[in-house]
Formats: structure tokens, sequence, C-alpha cells
């Protein structure tokens, strides 16, 4: 899909989102499965027997899914609803997984209690890996499917149309808004941290757009400051494998590297105009996954460039 069916296709993505809950939720993770996964077992209820546990199977992968999309967020009975689905799964599953996947409706991230409740689950079950699948994780499912899998799967037609809104918004609007405010108060005069100029050499990076990144190098420790904690170390893993996610696909379309960067940089802002002090924001969050790795290649062991520098 070209950039602004991706942005179309992120819009009508959130607004499911904003409406499915129950079944309608759970019919909604069975087409996303079974459009990404021919492994993938879109589990039933039948009579009787329940379903066991499970509303999906991932046979290769060894993966149980049980869904949690309530209409409102109610701890106690997500507790009661997940220690039955995980007896029910170990009881009539066992040997078929062996890991367990929580796949959840909530778009502002994981309630505290259900994050303390899954930590406590898979500490009582060191036999079993635990896994969360929520907003976030269902967007990357669908950022990999073709435009005509995609259509099936949101129930509309993917037109080419402009669009204003990055991909990335929802999740970094307030990463920018933290470095914008957070910018201004740097020290404009630090030393820059030691870059390893080969993978911007390896990347074929030069001129403005290696400048750009060098400059943003200088505020990337704000973003880890931004992550910290455990709650905010799993968005940023999160929001690290969009990108990584985004990179992959951008890279197969577009040859040179600053076409790729400039794409990157319509992830994390829309192709609108924007202030310059949020794209400062922007190029600051490029750099510090571009020292991840996250985005672009790093060199083999022993690769020695003849070094491009910043300009050709």
């Amino acid at each position: 899909m070209q950039f602004e069916q991706r942005m179309y296709a992120r819009l009508k993505f959130l607004e499911l989102m904003g409406e499915l809950c129950e079944t309608a939720f759970e019919d909604f993770f069975h087409r996303l499965m079974c459009a990404r996964y021919p492994d993938f077992l879109d589990v039933r209820t039948h009579g009787s027997l329940g379903d066991q546990g499970a509303d999906g199977l991932s046979l290769y992968g060894h993966k149980l899914y049980a869904c949690y999309a309530p209409q409102t967020v109610d701890v106690p009975a997500v507790k009661r609803k997940l220690a039955s689905d995980l007896a029910k799964a170990l009881d009539k599953r066992s040997g078929q997984f062996d890991t367990f996947v929580f796949v959840h409706n909530d778009r502002r991230g994981m309630h505290p209690q259900i994050a303390t409740l899954l930590s406590e689950t898979d500490a009582g079950h060191p036999e079993l890996a635990f896994e969360q699948m929520g907003n976030r994780r269902l967007w990357y499912e669908c950022m990999r499917l073709d435009q005509e899998l995609a259509e099936e799967v949101l129930g509309c037609q993917i037109p080419v149309q402009p669009v204003v809104h990055g991909v990335g918004m929802d999740d970094l609007a307030s990463l920018l808004q933290h470095l914008r405010d957070k910018r201004v108060a740097a020290d404009p005069l630090m030393t820059l941290p030691d870059v390893d100029p080969r993978k911007l050499d390896f990347n074929r990076l030069r001129d403005e757009a290696r400048e750009g990144l060098v400059r943003g190098m200088r505020h990337s420790h704000l973003v880890d400051a931004f992550y910290e904690g455990s709650m905010r170390t799993v968005e940023h893993d999160e929001v690290a494998q969009g990108f990584r996610l985004y990179y992959e696909q951008v890279r197969q379309e577009w040859a040179d590297p600053e076409d790729v960067l400039w794409q990157l940089e319509m992830y994390v802002l829309g192709n609108g105009n924007q202030q310059p002090r949020v794209q400062r924001a922007a190029w600051v969050i490029l750099a510090h996954f571009f020292e991840r790795c996250d985005i672009f290649e790093a060199p083999p062991p022993g690769w020695v460039g003849a070094g491009v520098g910043a300009s050709a």
C-alpha cells in the first residue's frame, strides 16, 4: 500500500478499536489472524464443550490466544476469566501450547492491575510463556497485510487520498510533546555521544539527512528518559517494533536511503506541515531508533567503508 493508503487504513483501524467489544472484537481478531497466519485456528464455542479456554490456536507457534474485550474494564471479572481460561486450557489442551497470549481491546494500553495480574500469573506458571496483544500489536499485524486482505479485515475499501495523520502519531504524541518541552532546556553545547560513523556510511546517509540524525542524537537520551519504568519499557518495545515493521515496508519501495528517512519522518508527523520545533523533535525520535538499530542496517562485523562523510 502507498503511504496515504496506510494512513487511511490506520484511521479505519482506530475507528474499529473504539467500537469493537466482546464477540465483535473476537470476530475481528479471527479475521486478522486468519489473514496473517495460515496455521491459525479460529476456535469457536460448541455446546457444552465451550471453547476449552481458547479463542485461537497457532499450530506452528504453539500459542493459545484468549480474548478479553469488555465494554468497560472490570478487573475482578478479568481476573476470574483469566483464571478460568488458563485452568481449562491446561486441562483440555495440554501439549497444544507453550505460550498463553492475552488479547485485549483497551486502546489506552494495559490496565496497571491487569499488568500485575499477568506478571503474577507468569510467575506462577514457569512452564509457560505469557504475552499480551493489544491495540499496537494488532495494528502491527494489520500493517503486514496486502491491500486486498487489509480491506477484508477492516471491512472497507482503502482509496488513495490525502491524509495528514502519521501512522505513529497516536503512539508518539506524548513523546513529541515531551521532546518539545525538554529540548529547549538541554545544553546546546553538551558533548555529542560517540557515534559509530560506519552505520551512517553503510546506509549511505549523507548531507542533510546525516546531519539531522547526528543533531538528533544530541538529545536522544531524552527518549530513554521518557520511557523509563517497567510499564514504559513495554510501550518502548512496542513502539520500536512499529518502527521496525514500517522500515521493512518502506525500504522495499524506496531505494534511496534519504527517501526511506523521509517516509519515516512522515510515519511520525504525517504528510502535513509541522512547526519547526515538532520537526526537530521528530528527528530526535528517528535518531534514537537509529541508534538502537530498529531502523536502517548495522554494518557486518569487520566492515570498513570508504566514508561518505557529511557531503558527497
